[in-house]
This record gives structure tokens, C-alpha cells and sequence, in this order.
């Protein structure tokens, strides 16, 4: 092999990286908001680097359910929901009310911390519940113009910012050393009530809902579209695991830096979202200098919009390709018939999930664990869905996982049912 074919093959692999790239960076992003900027730092600020072993853990075990959503649209060339009609119309219909269930407490969550990282950078708090209006108004806004390309070319520039600011304030913070404990520290117990359901929110959102596995199937189908470009299988699981990595190892720097600057302080992390998001910024500052304040707060601000951006294309888009399923027979006219009713559930999404937090009011921490405690119910069914779908015979032998990846998977399957169980009945006998 000659120099000049070597330096052709890697223009080609790299041609193909850049068509098939999105939706992985996607997921990341969607992932790092709330479950790393709020419950990783809580975590490590709360209870120390203990924490760490919990979060590579979870994301270990829920691994196989996220890529299975991937792996079902490159195979098929359909998203993973039209395989949930393939199990049968009432696995459809209970994804569909799951999806209902819990789609505006999880944007209602996300947009609250987003609302608080926007104040922070703007400082505007006086607009009070005006910021969450102006926000959710600028997202329907910009997805109604530009959906996927939009969403895609922004959510590349965030990601890129968020995790070199995390990468240098991790370094910074681990040179200079956690912080000195203040006489007599106890630190909290994982062990009592509110320890274990702040462990089990954590781990919903870890690095994010299980059900929003459908929502990578979607948009690798948007980018094949987009691209006209369709990756060989090996492209698009190598995109989707890069993503994956990278949303996993910033985890676990979240909890270190929340353990590294605030724990065994005797400092709690507010409960109102503006104060949160100045702490977090902060929590920057301390190992960086007070300098990056502006930077960061405008790092921290971007990846939260991206977030809720993400949030609200994902669950229109998982919303009307349900309905098409559900209530439609001829697939010649589902496209034309349902097109505008992505702005209609934009619009419905947006109005409940203020509804949501206009009821929670500034009571951050509540509104999050609930969120994320909802998604962890909710985890174990989803997850056998996905697993189904490509172990049986909806997915051809040489697209199925590996042995490894199953075993992998029945261990996730029992872990999240295990710990769904479990909570339930603390919360009923509680």
C-alpha cells in the first residue's frame, strides 16, 4: 500500500464520519444537562467520590438499551417505535402513555435548570416565570424554522465548548486538591431514606432516560436523510459510542469536581434554579479563576439550551411518529397528513411543562428528583422493549448484538427492574 491510496482510505473514512456524526453528539448533549451539571454535581458535593462507582455503573448497565435504538434504525431503516408496533399495538400504546406520562415533567425539569443558567448569565431573576415563557418560546421558534439542521449544527459547537471548559476545570481541580473539611463534618448517608431516593434519581437520568432510546433511532434516520448517506452498521454504532463515552467519562467528572470543591464544606447547593446555576458556575471559577466566569456561564447557559432543545425536537418527534403508528393505516399519506403537528406538540409540550413547574414553583431539587425517579419506573420496560426487538426476529442474525452485549443486557434488565421494585415499595410503605 503506497502513501498516496493510505492517505485516500482516511479521506474516506473521515468523509463518512462526517456524514454519519450527529446524532451521538446529539445524545451526549441531551445527556450532560441535567443528569451531569445537576445531579453528578449534587452527587459528589452531597456524598463524596463514593458516588463515582454508582454512576460508571450505571452507565455500564444501561449501555446496551440506548445503542439497541441505534442499531434498530441502521438495521431496519425504521425507528425503534415502529418496532414497538412489531411487538404489538399494546406494547405501542404503553409506550405511548408512558411517553404522555412523563414527557412535561422531564422538559419541565429540563427548561427549569436551563431558565436558572440563563438568569445567571443574563442576570435577569426579576422576569421570574417570564424567563421560562421566553425561553420555551425561542426553542418552539427554532425548531419550527429549522428542526433537525438547526438542532444539529448547534448542538455540534455546544458540545465541543462544554467539554473542553469540563476538561480544564477537572484538571485545575484535581492539582489543586479538595477543599478542607470543616470541624466536625458528617456527611450524609446513603443509606437512610432520602439517600436512597436521591440515588435512585441519579441513576434515572444516568446519563439519561432509557426512554429516550427512540429518540437516537429517530435522528439517525434524520441525518441519513439529511446527508443522503446511508453508514454501514459498524459507522453508525462507532458515532453513537463515541457520543456514549463521552457523556460517561464527563459524569464522573462531575462528581469529582462536586466532591473536590463542595464537599465537606458544609455548603448546600441551592434549591432555587438561578442560585443553582451560580453555584455550578462557580464551582467552575474556584479551579479555573474568576476570570472564566463569563465563559463559563455562557458554556454551562448553551449546553442547557441545547438540552431543552433536544428535549422538546426528541418527544415531538416520538409523539407524532406514535400517533402516526397508532392512528393511521395507509403510510403514503401519513407524511403529509401529520406534518404539522410537530409544531403542535411543540407547542402542547411547552404549555403543560409550564404548567408543571409553575406548580413546583422554585423548588428545584424536588422537581428534578421526581423527573428522574419517574424515568428510573419507568427504565425496565422500555429496556426489555429494546432488547426484544434485536434478539429476536425483527432484526436479522448478522445485525443482532453480541453475546457479550446480551449478557450485558440481562444483567441491565435485572438491575433497573430490581431498583424499580425497590423503590415502589419504599414509596408506598414510606
Amino acid at each position: 500500500m503506497n502513501f498516496a491510496h493510505f492517505l485516500s482510505m482516511i479521506n474516506e473514512k473521515l468523509s463518512a464520519f462526517s456524514k454519519t456524526v450527529g446524532p451521538g453528539i446529539l445524545f451526549a448533549c441531551t445527556a450532560i444537562g441535567v443528569s451531569h451539571l445537576v445531579q453528578s454535581t449534587r452527587a459528589g458535593a452531597d456524598f463524596g467520590l463514593m458516588m463515582v462507582g454508582f454512576v460508571i455503573l450505571v452507565n455500564l448497565l444501561k449501555y446496551p438499551f440506548f445503542e439497541y435504538g441505534s442499531r434498530y434504525a441502521n438495521s431496519t431503516q425504521t425507528s425503534i417505535i415502529d418496532g414497538y408496533k412489531q411487538l404489538g399495538k399494546p406494547a405501542l400504546w404503553l409506550y405511548f402513555l408512558l411517553t404522555i406520562l412523563s414527557m412535561f415533567f422531564v422538559t419541565g425539569a429540563v427548561g427549569f435548570v436551563t431558565a436558572g443558567f440563563f438568569e445567571n448569565l443574563f442576570g435577569i431573576g426579576f422576569l421570574e416565570e417570564w424567563t421560562i415563557v421566553i425561553l420555551f418560546v425561542v426553542c418552539v421558534g427554532i425548531l419550527v424554522i429549522g428542526k433537525y439542521n438547526i438542532l444539529d449544527s448547534l448542538i455540534k459547537v455546544i458540545a465541543i465548548v462544554l467539554l473542553f471548559s469540563t476538561v480544564a476545570a477537572f484538571l485545575f481541580a484535581i492539582h489543586n486538591g479538595p477543599i478542607d473539611h470543616i470541624s466536625g463534618f458528617e456527611p450524609k448517608q446513603l443509606t437512610d431514606i432520602s439517600g436512597i431516593f436521591f440515588l435512585l434519581a441519579l441513576m434515572g437520568w444516568m446519563p439519561t432516560a432509557v426512554d429516550l432510546s427512540s429518540w437516537n433511532s429517530l435522528w439517525t434516520l434524520e441525518r441519513m436523510k439529511q446527508t443522503n448517506y446511508k453508514p454501514h452498521l459498524k459507522e453508525t454504532l462507532f458515532e453513537f459510542r463515541l457520543g456514549y463515552l463521552i457523556t460517561s467519562v464527563l459524569a464522573v467528572m462531575f462528581v469529582i469536581l462536586g466532591t473536590l470543591i463542595f464537599y465537606g464544606s458544609g455548603e448546600e447547593l441551592p434549591n432555587n434554579n438561578s442560585d443553582f446555576a451560580q453555584k455550578v458556575v462557580t464551582l467552575y471559577t474556584k479551579t479555573i479563576g474568576d476570570w472564566s466566569y463569563i465563559i463559563i456561564a455562557s458554556s454551562a447557559f448553551s449546553v442547557m439550551f441545547g438540552t431543552i432543545i433536544a428535549v422538546f425536537d426528541g418527544y415531538s418527534r416520538t409523539l407524532q411518529r406514535t400517533i402516526e403508528l397508532i392512528f393511521t393505516k395507509r403510510e403514503d399519506k401519513i407524511r403529509t397528513k401529520f406534518r404539522t403537528f410537530y409544531t403542535i406538540f411543540l407547542i402542547m409540550i411547552a404549555s403543560g411543562s409550564f404548567l408543571i413547574i409553575s406548580q413546583f414553583e422554585n423548588n428545584l431539587k424536588e422537581l428534578v428528583d421526581f423527573a428522574t425517579a419517574l424515568s428510573f419506573v419507568i427504565a425496565p420496560i422500555i429496556a426489555i422493549f429494546n432488547f426484544k426487538l434485536v434478539t429476536g426476529k425483527f432484526l436479522d442474525k448478522k445485525h443482532q448484538p453480541s453475546i457479550l452485549l446480551k449478557i450485558l443486557s440481562y444483567a441491565g434488565i435485572i438491575f433497573l427492574s430490581g431498583f424499580a421494585i425497590f423503590f415502589l415499595i419504599i414509596k408506598i410503605f414510606s
